[in-house]
């Protein structure tokens, strides 16, 4: 209801009435009651369009992955043979005359990008909205990929390669808590799922697509049409009124607190006569005004240092929850494993079965099991009640009986019987995706959870798929038999298996509904959040 001035002035023969909003001796209540009705002003874009929109995206972000990877099986340098024939160099590759070396080094360098900028992200968003960080790191990704586009030297292009993982850093960080948040209860997991089954589709995609406007249109389109699709997004995350998580205070709502603390008149000044109020209420006004000019100077930065103040003791309270140490742990076992897979899985076939398209039967098997074993994993945990000891015990059993099927097919001389059982392997591995995210945002309080989601993405990289494939190419380098290396490799998941079974007996809290203590919820709100 919108109070008319008139309406607040009393008569001359009464007491002054008070036209306060709520009391301002209760702040807190203000800030909740407030941030609920922002919340529902804000929620135009309904939970099932936003989980498309993110979706999209994701399928966009590993599509340039699996774009950068095409290139890297299809580009090639000039060479000649002894009789002078010579074949024409192909994709950067060739362009830029890469060695092998340089190559892999262009296919990578996003990961240092994106395992430096997720925990900034992350701690970035107790200072400012969390939608608008995701549109501040897709406008740097497609920027960083029209810049891939239009590189004039290998240098440029590895340096926009590294902040393409800058801005996908934001919306790896952030992406999950708004879906956790927006999702029904009884459909949490399911919506991960959808979520993360855009990895495999993604990369896939990418793939293809990389290869056709490669082969066709040249290197520079991919990135080109990457930087149009992804070009609306961006846009979105600025235009769009920003959305809110939970455990984040709006900046609105802590204005009005301190609006309604500074308006409110004192017990001594509610005997003031109008024309006293009116010439109280300028004064101020002015006031306001100039520490308003006063705070805008130094907001951001005073936001900044204040995020990163408090990033080590987000960390340690982290790193103090089991739970969640003992759920990254298993995940870096698994991707150690996964990350192995995707680079010399194929090699493995073509050398142990004489498979003949080991790359394309390798990528078929992956991208139909990474679809149906990720959804099936999101619907079988919402299925048994979604809970942090029930994602455990998904976790520890589709990763065992995954790793039976696995190690079971590396065993067998048969070409077919290999796929068969591998693909029952990878049907239940892949299961895991939604139930261990489910168990990230989950065992910590909501304020912490994008940097719950950061902090795994970087341990799952540094310790889980970047060192797996030189290592395994240096035990494959000394036994000379890729059976055996590939079983060596496979047995790991059962170490993943043990330790997500270990985590069934830890004493766990779901804190997705909790609430943060009156220090912290001060401490939040004392950040003034920015919502440009």
């Amino acid at each position: 209801m919108v109070t008319k001035e008139e309406d607040c002035l009393p008569p001359a023969t009464e007491a002054p009435l008070r036209c306060d909003s709520p009391s301002s001796s209760t702040p807190l209540a203000v800030l909740h009651t407030v941030r609920s009705i922002e919340i529902v002003e804000s929620s135009f874009l309904s939970p099932v369009w936003l989980l498309v929109i993110f979706c999209i995206i994701n399928l966009l972000n590993y599509m340039d992955r699996g774009a950068i990877a095409s290139n890297g099986v299809n580009g090639s340098t000039r060479s000649c043979n002894d009789k002078g024939k010579c074949t024409l160099a192909t994709g950067i590759q060739g362009h830029f005359n890469l060695s092998n070396f340089e190559d892999g080094v262009l296919s990578s360098s996003f990961m240092v990008g994106l395992l430096i900028a997720s925990p900034i992200f992350a701690s970035l968003a107790k200072s400012f909205n969390p939608f608008r960080l995701i549109g501040v790191g897709l406008t740097v990704w497609t920027v960083a990929v029209l810049g891939c586009g239009s590189s004039f030297a290998f240098w440029f292009i590895v340096l926009c390669r590294m902040f393409v993982g800058v801005g996908e850093a934001s919306f790896i960080s952030l992406a999950a808590p708004f879906i956790d948040d927006n999702a029904p209860q009884k459909q949490k997991a399911a919506w991960l799922g959808l979520f993360y089954m855009c990895i495999p589709s993604g990369v896939a995609l990418g793939y293809v697509y990389g290869g056709y406007v490669g082969k066709h249109f040249g290197w520079r389109y991919a990135f080109w049409g990457e930087a149009v699709l992804m070009a609306p997004f961006a846009v979105l995350g600025f235009v769009m009124k920003p959305l809110q998580l939970k455990g984040f205070p709006s900046t609105d709502s802590i204005k009005t607190v301190r609006s309604t603390e500074v308006m409110t008149p004192s017990a001594g000044s509610e005997t003031l006569t109008n024309d006293n109020r009116l010439q109280v209420g300028n004064e101020l006004e002015h006031d306001q005004f100039e520490v308003s000019i006063e705070t805008s100077k130094s907001s951001y930065t005073n936001a900044v240092l204040k995020s990163f103040t408090g990033f080590a003791k987000d960390m340690k309270v982290l790193y103090k929850e089991k739970v969640f140490v003992v759920n990254v742990l298993g995940y870096v076992s698994y991707n150690f494993v996964i990350g192995a897979y995707s680079y010399w899985g194929p090699k493995a076939g073509y050398n142990i079965y004489k498979m003949r398209n080991a790359d394309m039967i390798f990528g078929a098997v992956t991208i139909i099991c990474g679809i149906v074993g990720t959804l099936s994993g999101g619907f079988v945990l919402d299925r048994v009640t979604a809970t942090i000891p029930n994602a455990f015990k998904l976790l520890s059993g589709a990763t065992f009986l995954g790793a039976v099927f696995c190690f079971a097919a590396f065993t067998l001389k048969s070409l077919y019987g290999f796929i068969a059982l591998f693909a029952l392997g990878e049907l239940l591995v892949f299961a895991t995706q939604a139930p261990v995210n489910y168990v990230c945002l989950h065992c910590v309080k909501p304020s912490l959870r994008p940097l719950s989601m950061a902090i795994s993405t970087v341990a799952i990289h540094i310790f889980g798929d970047v060192p797996s494939s030189p290592l395994v190419g240096i035990v494959q380098d000394h036994i000379n038999s890729w059976r055996k290396t590939a079983l060596m490799l496979t047995s790991i998941l059962f170490l993943a298996s043990a330790i997500w079974f270990i985590g069934i007996f830890i004493n766990s809290v779901d804190r997705f509904n909790q609430e943060e203590t009156g220090s912290e919820s001060l401490r939040t709100q004392d950040q003034s959040i920015v919502n440009p």
